[in-house]
């Protein structure tokens, strides 16, 4: 009985002894990896140590969390750096923090990045990576406040100036329109007006028509004549040249008007002529000489 138990117990110390050599020898390699920027190797090694061996070390995790962010993993470093926010080694929360504090301002979330590296101070008041990153980030959310204040002024003006820009060209177009409508307004009135009064004037005309027939026809008789006089008073002068006159002047190529004007004064000639012979043949003959 005695002899089985220290069997037992001698295998269980070589059991653990040889466990404990695969942890260290673990150890080292993802930490010779590390040195070495063999991140890839250094992440298998530590995840090895974590899930195959058991290891539950928060300083292991924490170098399996920096080789994911030194690979760039943001996922894998994420996840690993969260579970040591809580750890009981404030120098492993306050660097797990400010891991997360930086990761956060790479993505431009400002505000969550100032809080990580507020906790990180808080773990640990000597870590002063993680104050000057705070006094960092802090300034940069200040001025991104103000820009952001300034852009939202500058915002609210230009929104401004397009609403009146708006509201002016609201205003000139329902002006356009409502001066499109008062003119069109006009003109139909002007249209029914005039329609009205010519159907007016025609009433009147068929009124009159109807109501004195006798007068309206006495009245175009009279008109007629009218017509019929002045066409005559129009061809009398041409009554006065004969035919045969009228083809010679055509022969010759001068109008009627031109003959009439020289047979006048053809006839004042010899009126005149006639009466100078008139009064010569007044004056006393000479009785001491012959009458011839």
């Amino acid at each position: 009985m005695k002899t089985t138990v220290v069997l037992l117990f001698a295998a269980l110390l070589f059991t653990d002894l040889d466990k404990i050599g695969k942890i260290n020898s673990a150890k080292a390699e993802a930490k010779k990896a590390f040195l070495a920027g063999d991140f890839t190797t250094a992440i298998k090694k530590y995840s090895y140590l974590i899930d195959s061996l058991g290891v539950n070390e928060d300083e292991v995790r924490a170098n399996l969390a920096s080789a994911y962010f030194q690979a760039n993993d943001t996922t894998g470093a994420l996840n690993n750096y969260q579970r040591l926010t809580q750890s009981a080694n404030k120098k492993i929360s306050s660097v797990a923090n400010q891991q997360l504090g930086v990761m956060a301002n790479n993505q431009e979330k400002l505000e969550e990045s100032l809080n990580y590296f507020k906790q990180a101070l808080k773990a640990a008041p000597e870590n002063d990576e993680a104050r000057y990153n705070y006094e960092i980030v802090k300034k940069k959310l200040e001025e991104k406040k103000k820009q952001d204040q300034q852009k939202n002024k500058d915002q609210k003006d230009q929104d401004k100036k397009d609403d009146q820009k708006k509201d002016q060209k609201d205003q000139q177009k329902d002006k356009k329109d409502q001066e499109k409508k008062d003119q069109e307004k006009k003109d139909q009135e002007k249209k029914d007006q005039e329609k009205k009064d010519q159907e007016k004037k025609d009433q009147d005309k068929k009124d009159q028509k109807d109501k004195d027939p006798k007068d309206q026809k006495e009245k175009e008789q009279k008109e007629n004549e009218q017509k019929e006089k002045e066409e005559q008073e129009k061809n009398k002068d041409k009554k006065d040249i004969p035919p045969s006159v009228s083809e010679k002047l055509k022969e010759m190529q001068m109008s009627e008007e031109k003959a009439k004007m020289i047979l006048e004064a053809m006839k004042n000639q010899e009126v005149q002529y006639l009466q100078q012979n008139k009064r010569k043949a007044t004056k006393p003959k000479d009785k001491g000489k012959p009458d011839w």
